[in-house]
């Protein structure tokens, strides 16, 4: 928001709600005709109208939208339900993932295509008579690195469509509110994007301490009562108010058993990423801000990818200070950080010198988003660089997940397994293949060899595999390692050119 808005929000108000709405008579346009509302009958002579003009139509009314929310970062938007239309839901539909599994509707995506117009015709009747009931997600588990399990929440196949139309409105607004240091789960914000901006921000700024947080449990004890708050400050209509309560109370279903949620939203479900967001922009995305404007001495960088944050300082009192008020500040949202997994560690230009002076060892390190941080020096001229490499218990987590798959495909024909083992390879290949990596990379690439050369080896009864005879199948089917990444500051300098 302006500066108006940060000292209300990031400074005292702690999220109360914006009192004002867009007055009916002013000078300036109403945010409905900012939208593009129309009366209702023309909204339904529209109907008989060519798709692709009603395509074009609808797309310039959400452009009206976004328009509306950067033109005036205090605009409440009174009506906004109208966007979702049939069209949109279409498209929200042709969005999700095919292969999903099913939430405790049980309806699958191919499924729910037979006799499509139909039934997004009567999900769209449902939403604007207000006679549309979210489903309970259904609960699953997903095993983490560290040998824990992950819930998760499956939604209903119609729950993630209204979801997502909902969420292609909303993002209208909030891309518009957002900040520049929050990178996760917004269109246009990689993974990469965030991690270049962490590496440019050490690289640039007098940073010499890392805070390495986790905000413990974020997902599951997210304030209902506050996200609703939150969202109000932009949000007036209530029916979507009224759609996004009914995601948040349905609560979750695990093995029959129905229970209710009165915290948190369900990690997997379309809409949480964006709720995530909004809750973190106004607990603290525009607190941070505004500390360090005006607390913070010394140079103080941020990078968010959802509840992942890492913040870099000049100084090590003001460090101390900001996790310190920190705290206090997410006990008010009823939110916590995890007392083991939240460390503030010297790093930076001249953190090795100054440990080596005490005695300490190398700098200590930190990981972010699959990738172990350290301290290095460049090969040539010996200045300061920070190097990454792919975090070691991931990659023995994905070689573990790899060695399990190809026992299932144990009978499959030998060019099948290469072809799904070379998409496996290229796609970790994709995302961890930075400069600085190459040793991971080879290290990850050759246990793949050796395993597929053992599982052929063992399962080869009449003409046992050899080497000379695995060559030929490893050449055409496993990618050679190679980064595929430009320099973090190349990449960074093209997006940010200012």
């Amino acid at each position: 928001m302006g500066h108006k808005s940060d000292m209300h929000v990031g400074g005292e108000s702690d999220g109360r709600v914006i009192p004002s709405k867009c007055p009916n008579k002013s000078g300036s346009p109403l945010a409905e005709d900012m939208e593009g509302r129309r009366p209702i009958k023309e909204n339904i002579e529209q109907a008989t109208a060519p798709r692709t003009q009603s395509r074009i139509s609808e797309l310039s009314d959400l452009l009206g939208v976004r328009q509306a929310a950067r033109k005036d970062k205090w605009t409440q938007f009174t009506a906004l339900l109208h966007h979702v239309t049939i069209n949109l839901l279409r498209d929200s539909y042709y969005a999700l993932k095919r292969d999903a599994a099913p939430g405790v509707d049980g309806m699958r995506w191919e499924e729910y295509e037979t006799g499509l117009e139909e039934k997004l015709a009567d999900l769209h009747g449902r939403i604007h008579r207000g006679t549309y009931r979210a489903q309970p997600s259904k609960r699953a588990y997903i095993p983490k690195a560290d040998g824990r399990r992950r819930p998760l929440g499956i939604a209903a196949l119609e729950d993630k469509i209204v979801q997502q139309a909902v969420v292609t409105v909303l993002n209208q607004i909030y891309e518009e509110d957002f900040l520049g240091f929050s990178y996760g789960f917004r269109p246009g914000r990689s993974q990469h994007a965030a991690l270049d901006a962490l590496w440019v921000g050490i690289m640039r700024k007098k940073v010499n301490w890392i805070l390495d947080a986790d905000v413990r449990g974020f997902f599951d004890n997210l304030s209902h009562e506050w996200m609703v708050k939150f969202i109000e400050h932009r949000i007036a209509d209530r029916r979507i108010l009224r759609l996004i309560q009914k995601w948040l109370r349905a609560g979750v279903s695990e093995e029959g058993k129905w229970s209710k949620t009165e915290v948190g939203t369900p990690q997997g479900a379309v809409a949480s990423p964006l709720l995530a967001n909004i809750y973190l922009h106004y607990v603290f995305d525009l607190w941070v801000r505004h500390w360090r404007k005006h607390r913070a001495a010394g140079d103080l960088i941020v990078v968010r990818y959802a509840d992942d944050i890492v913040m870099g300082f000049e100084n090590r009192d003001e460090a101390e200070r900001f996790l310190q008020e920190w705290k206090d500040r997410l006990q008010k949202f009823g939110l916590e950080l995890h007392p083991d997994k939240t460390r503030l560690i010297e790093f930076g230009r001249s953190a090795a010198e100054n440990r080596k002076q005490r005695g300490e060892g190398k700098p200590e390190t930190f990981d972010f988003l699959g990738f172990t941080h350290m301290c290095g020096k460049t090969r040539k001229a010996g200045r300061f660089i920070v190097k990454r490499k792919t975090i070691r218990k991931r990659l023995s987590t994905k070689l573990g997940e790899l060695k399990e798959e190809l026992r299932r495909r144990w009978h499959q024909p030998a060019a099948e397994v290469g072809r799904w083992l070379r998409s496996v390879v290229q796609g970790y290949f994709n995302y961890h293949a930075v400069p600085g990596n190459l040793d991971s990379l080879k290290s990850f690439r050759s246990q793949v060899i050796w395993r597929w050369y053992r599982a052929l080896r063992r399962r080869s009864q009449r003409r046992r595999m050899t080497w000379s005879r695995f060559r030929p199948l490893l050449i055409r089917w496993i990618p050679t390692a190679r980064i595929l990444h430009p320099h973090p500051n190349v990449r960074f300098d093209v997006i940010h050119p200012r």
